[in-house]
């Protein structure tokens, strides 16, 4: 008797993705988080369980239609929501890729981490079909942090550490946002951070943007960023140099 597919909770797919990882690549949005960013452009993402169900099968043959536009550099990204949450799906889909030869990219916020054995020996077992993690960084200050995705920062921290001492490569991404993350000494402080990682091979800083407020006012949601608006260009690049994100443009893709 053949065992049960297991099945992913979807909220959506994106064909032709260009900011989700090297290449162009087919991102796959899962469905379901636990943390609640002020500043999420997909709040209607975090319900638990909801969504379209898929098996890896079908994602699989999905996203591969469309391999012929990934070229050399592209692959497929799982996002979400927080992908973290569903470590068994996403194990069945990367051995498909990875059969296939495809570049697989997780996008997290890493707040599922932890050290239970049951848990980090899933994960260890994704990371073995993992090619690269775009990790969130959203805020360096633990306080700060619980109170911008009511959760404390501790073991997502913890994340970003083991996965450096596990040499897996990642992209660190920021988003910068006027009067929550963009504090001088917060951001040198994130900066001397990712100077203690040995796997970053890339540094983002993504402006914080109002392009998801309308779901917000959709779902009933009120909107804690009200009156805030994106950062200027010199904030940016302010951020770009207090992160160092100079000394990280040596991405390359292996196989």
């Amino acid at each position: 008797m053949n065992e049960q597919a297991i099945i992913g909770h979807v909220h959506s797919t994106e064909t032709f993705g260009s900011v989700d990882g090297p290449g162009i690549r087919f991102v796959t949005f899962m469905q379901g988080c636990v943390m609640r960013c002020q500043f999420c452009h997909n709040p209607d993402t975090w319900d638990i369980g909801t969504g379209t169900e898929y098996t890896a099968k079908q994602l699989f043959e999905e996203a591969i239609q469309y391999q012929e536009f990934w070229g050399t550099n592209g692959g497929v990204t799982v996002s979400g929501g927080e992908p973290l949450l569903q470590l068994d799906f996403l194990i069945e889909y990367f051995k498909i890729c990875k059969e296939h030869g495809i570049h697989t990219a997780i996008d997290t916020s890493g707040r599922p981490f932890t050290f239970k054995p049951k848990w980090l020996h899933t994960f260890n077992e994704l990371l073995k079909y993992t090619d690269l993690i775009l990790f969130d960084l959203k805020h360096i200050d633990s306080q700060k942090h619980k109170a911008l995705t009511a959760w404390t920062n501790d073991n997502i921290l913890e994340m970003a550490t083991y996965l450096s001492d596990q040499n897996v490569p990642v992209w660190i991404r920021h988003v910068l946002i006027p009067e929550r993350t963009d504090d001088d000494q917060d951001l040198k402080n994130l900066g001397y951070f990712i100077k203690t990682l040995k796997n970053v091979q890339k540094v983002e800083i993504l402006p914080y943007h109002k392009m998801g407020v309308y779901k917000w006012k959709e779902l009933g949601l009120p909107y804690e960023l009200e009156g805030i608006d994106p950062p200027t260009k010199a904030r940016v690049q302010n951020a770009k140099e207090l992160l160092h994100v100079a000394d990280y443009q040596g991405y390359r893709r292996v196989d």
